[in-house]
């Protein structure tokens, strides 16, 4: 083979040697599938310097309390997330096994903030049990509360007219007690 010959029998040997390969890819046996319904469609970067405008709603799933972020258009507060938590799971939530333990409440709920502080008033907390304040407590301490701590140093309350249950934290994907110490006894009295 001459010099000139030899680009020419190189680019014929690549095209013989993308002839095989897309012939081997095309029957390696994979069937076409149909769409697939996975929920909400993905959406765009945000752009730098943007707020978050996502919230975390928190449900059960097969291994216990699980979060959900959702978009939202402005940063959602403990209000506005109770109030989406209190509707429950989306479409796309109940197909990954996502459900509500939460009661049916007879009257609104309330979430009221100060700095670093949710209070929830509930117009009943017989109904309530450990796994429905999870939900709760996690729910609103992980929203855009006023002071901007970190969701495990919020401290929410819950209450209705008789029962006052806090302050309380989400440590992880459970809402635990906050343990204050008591004073000892070389401490002096507050007035």
């Amino acid at each position: 083979m001459s010099a000139r010959n030899a680009p020419t029998a190189t680019r014929a040997g690549r095209l013989a040697l993308g002839g095989l390969l897309a012939g081997a890819l095309a029957g390696c046996g994979i069937a076409p599938t149909d769409v697939i319904d996975a929920g909400v469609p993905a959406s765009g970067v945000k752009a730098p310097g943007q707020p978050v405008s996502d919230v975390q709603l928190f449900f059960y799933g097969q291994s216990g309390l699980r979060s959900a972020t959702r978009p939202t258009k402005t940063p959602a507060g403990p209000q506005s997330a109770l109030d989406l938590l209190l509707a429950g799971p989306d479409h796309a939530e109940r197909m990954r096994g996502l459900s509500s333990v939460l009661p049916k409440f007879s009257g609104p709920l309330t979430a009221d903030t100060t700095e670093g502080r949710v209070q929830i008033t509930l117009p009943s907390m017989r109904a309530l049990n450990s796994a429905a304040m999870n939900q709760l407590v996690c729910t609103v301490a992980n929203a855009q509360v006023p002071g901007h701590k970190p969701p495990g140093q919020v401290l929410v309350t819950l209450m209705d007219a008789q029962t006052r249950v806090g302050p309380m934290i989400c440590g992880g994907n459970n809402a635990f007690p906050v343990i204050e110490p008591s004073p000892t006894e070389s401490s002096p009295p507050t007035r």
